[in-house]
């Protein structure tokens, strides 16, 4: 246990200021042993915290049989699951670093990863065993969490086989604030993935950051469903759960994190923007297939007077007294059911990140009585530098800096953070963390942002990815995008192209879900994509999106031409990185033929032109 009373420090529950992630564990698995820690839907798989702390022991001491050591690292490519969190705490504790690799990796990708980290150990599940051989990674052991296979140890017989001789306790209390947690590569955009070094420290001033506004223990409730290679998932469910004792339910397959809502009925829920769409959209179409014509236009009022009155919370003007009575009649009769149906109906808050969220889907969501959050920062500032509130939302911004957390705009907009938060550095790139972080600690974020006069940040976009057309004209992709992707469902993504070009063309890729829905309402439930974007209905709907887009944008920013994509992009493809962020280069490139179509005299019949 570090003895630096400089260190930043947890105020814990248990009245003790922890140093490091272990610590926390260690106090907060003694304070409710027979609770649940860990689960699964529908309760077929539970954890109590006394079991959970038992196993991470007999884990970590199994593993030292292996040879783990301080210091060394530990690949981790599982789903979302319990094990993962068991394996994980288990290999802080012996002041290893354990890190997550995406699960949609090559076996390229793989390779250097595991290369770059120098792990000798991967644990997986036998779904991945394959392309974790196909790595070609040089690995002593591959370790499996859900059964036998062929070339691999399983976790129930690395926990049968202790190192008696070690010793557990001294091994976590020795670990300090300085070392290395864990690892987590970026998605790489635009090179390599980078490895960004995340300490205990990082960790712990995380957790301090935002213990004002984040009231939470051992009565929440938090659904685990996003990768645990991204930052998010690792301090939003596994950090709290650790520091904070909240109860995490793991949904594996990260497409039925909505069918898990109702029965986890959670109290801190992060979603990135795609699945707030999701929950609207899906909100929306149950609305559109009512069959009652009575139900039908009852939800259609309160849907009406919600919007109506989130557009007068956000912009800060009264309600009124007839609107304000309306509402808790609206609330009364369909907005609270909705917010039960869909299992939001005990959240204390409500997150988005990762990417800019639509104005229009946070309104959506205020007028439902379910505030959204949206909080800002990188993998390499362990998450959320910046954070909204609930009774502010200022929508439009990322809000104000958390807790011990400085911001200033260098000379060319770029935003710079000064934290305990910053990473310690990339790993095996000096000469990238220098560029990083400078003498005097001020992290270069790469993205591009202005503070107004009450300290609320606003993000313009990636400073690489701006784009200036011809004319010598600055331009946001993402903020195009984000208006055209706010007005219809069926619209996935958006790509805004107009560097060098004299006019604003786009590339859109549809939502696979919504296609469904809509080809069955076509009377064609078994069309794929590659059918659907030559129907005039699925173009006309995609045409008013980017028209009512177009009317939120200056001139310039307005789309003139786009082009629906006859293929899904999936997350960790070709397009999008596993975390949903467009893949800009390797868009331009595959799409080029296409893109070149869009500023063609005479383009092709896939072309719609606005005029």
């Amino acid at each position: 246990m570090s003895e630096n009373t400089t260190d930043t420090v947890f105020h814990h529950a248990s009245g003790v200021a922890v140093h490091t992630t272990v610590e926390a564990f260690q106090l907060t698995s003694k304070m409710h042993p027979d609770r649940v820690a860990l689960r699964t839907p529908g309760g077929i798989q539970e954890i109590t915290w006394r079991e959970y702390a038992h196993r991470v022991e007999a884990i970590a001491l199994g593993l030292v049989t292996l040879g783990v050591r301080s210091g060394d690292t530990v690949g981790l490519m599982l789903s979302n699951r319990p094990e993962f969190h068991l394996v994980d705490t288990a290999i802080a504790h012996l002041g290893a670093v354990p890190f997550s690799v995406y699960n949609t990796s090559a076996p390229e990708q793989l390779q250097y990863l595991f290369t770059d980290a120098a792990t000798r150990i991967v644990v997986t599940e036998q779904a991945f065993i394959p392309v974790v051989k196909r790595s070609g990674a040089d690995l002593a052991h591959i370790i499996v969490v859900d059964g036998p296979a062929e070339g691999a140890l399983e976790l129930k017989d690395v926990e049968a086989r202790p190192d008696d001789e070690f010793d557990f306790q001294a091994a976590w209390r020795a670990i300090e604030s300085d070392d290395l947690v864990t690892l987590i590569y970026t998605s790489g955009t635009t090179g390599p993935p980078k490895g960004v070094e995340i300490t205990h420290r990082n960790v712990i001033a995380a957790a301090e950051s935002v213990s004002a506004e984040l009231d939470a223990g051992f009565d929440d409730r938090i659904i685990s469903y996003l990768p645990a290679a991204h930052i998010a998932d690792r301090v939003s469910s596994h950090g709290a759960n650790q520091l904070r004792g909240i109860q995490i339910t793991s949904v594996a397959d990260p497409r039925e994190f909505a069918a898990a809502l109702p029965d986890v009925r959670p109290t801190v829920f992060f979603g990135v923007p795609r699945v707030w769409q999701k929950i609207k959209a899906g909100i929306e179409m149950k609305l559109a297939e009512e069959t009652s014509p009575v139900k039908s236009k009852l939800a259609g009022w309160a849907l009406d007077v919600a919007a109506r009155s989130a557009k007068a919370d956000l912009a800060g003007r009264p309600r009124g007294k007839v609107l304000d009575v309306q509402y808790q009649v609206a609330d009364k009769l369909v907005l609270s059911k909705v917010r039960a149906a869909l299992g939001l109906d005990q959240l204390k808050m409500a997150m988005s990140g990762a990417a800019s969220i639509p104005v229009e889907v946070i309104g959506f969501f205020v007028g439902l009585g379910i505030p959204i959050i949206e909080v800002w920062g990188l993998s390499e500032t362990t998450g959320a530098a910046t954070k909204t509130s609930a009774d502010d939302l200022r929508v439009g911004t990322v809000g104000k800096p958390v807790g011990g957390v400085e911001l200033k705009i260098a000379e060319d907009g770029e935003v710079l953070v000064r934290a305990p938060i910053v990473m310690r550095g990339y790993r095996n790139k000096p000469e990238k963390t220098a560029e990083a972080i400078d003498a005097d600690g001020w992290f270069a974020t790469g993205d591009v942002g202005t503070i107004d006069a009450d300290g609320n940040l606003t993000i313009v976009d990636r400073k690489k990815e701006l784009i200036i057309n011809e004319s010598g004209k600055n331009m946001a992709p993402s903020n195009i995008e984000n208006a055209v992707k706010a007005f219809s469902s069926l619209v996935s993504q958006v790509v805004a192209i107009g560097d060098n070009k004299p006019y604003v063309t786009a590339l859109v890729a549809l939502d696979p879900d919504i296609c469904a829905l809509r080809a069955k309402a076509l009377g064609e439930p078994s069309a794929q994509i590659a059918d659907l974007v030559g129907r005039e209905e699925i173009v006309k709907e995609v045409a008013e999106a980017v028209r009512a887009g177009n009317a939120k944008l200056s001139r310039v920013e307005q789309v003139k031409r786009f082009v629906i994509i006859p293929t899904a992009w999936d997350p960790g493809g070709e397009e999008l990185t596993p975390t949903m962020k467009l893949r800009r280069k390797p868009i331009a490139t595959k799409y080029a033929d296409t893109i070149g179509d869009l500023y063609a005299d005479s383009p092709g019949p896939a072309v719609i032109d606005l005029g």
